[in-house]
């Protein structure tokens, strides 16, 4: 059976991706406080990840080793390289992004969320990988 916390952490990934998603389509659909709902669970989903991820490897686990197949072993780690510089890089993003929509400068804020959205949920999805990866399919 899987850890506890990084079950958590992937169900939080997962839930970030979806309130991403739905604020996608909430904006395309010009509902804009619907999207702001979205975003802010988004926010709040990847924030609690964050800080799950955190607690579990810095004071419970430490450094977690993949321990799949040779073949599983080469995708694992392009999954995991791309996926970690990219989750470093959409946290100072978001936060410029969200900080953006809140003064309404809403060119500012397409201007970064148009390459974060697809980052972020691909970081979103990703984790949901590695965590399979890791406790499900080795």
């Amino acid at each position: 059976m899987p850890p506890l916390l990084p079950t958590i952490n992937a169900s939080l990934n997962l839930l970030a991706g979806i309130f991403l998603f739905f604020g996608w389509r909430a904006i395309k659909a010009k509902k804009p406080d619907i999207h702001r709902k979205f975003m802010v669970m988004a926010l709040v989903a990847s924030t609690l990840f964050l800080i799950s991820y955190i607690t579990y490897h810095m004071l419970i686990h430490g450094v977690t080793h993949y321990q799949g197949t040779t073949f599983w072993r080469g995708i694992y780690f392009f999954i995991l390289l791309t996926h970690t510089p990219l989750a470093a890089i959409i946290v100072p993003f978001s936060l410029m992004a969200v900080r953006h929509a809140l003064r309404g400068d809403f060119t500012k804020h397409v201007q970064i969320t148009r390459w974060l959205f697809p980052v972020w949920g691909y970081v979103s999805v990703t984790g949901v990988l590695i965590y399979l990866m890791l406790y499900i399919f080795s």
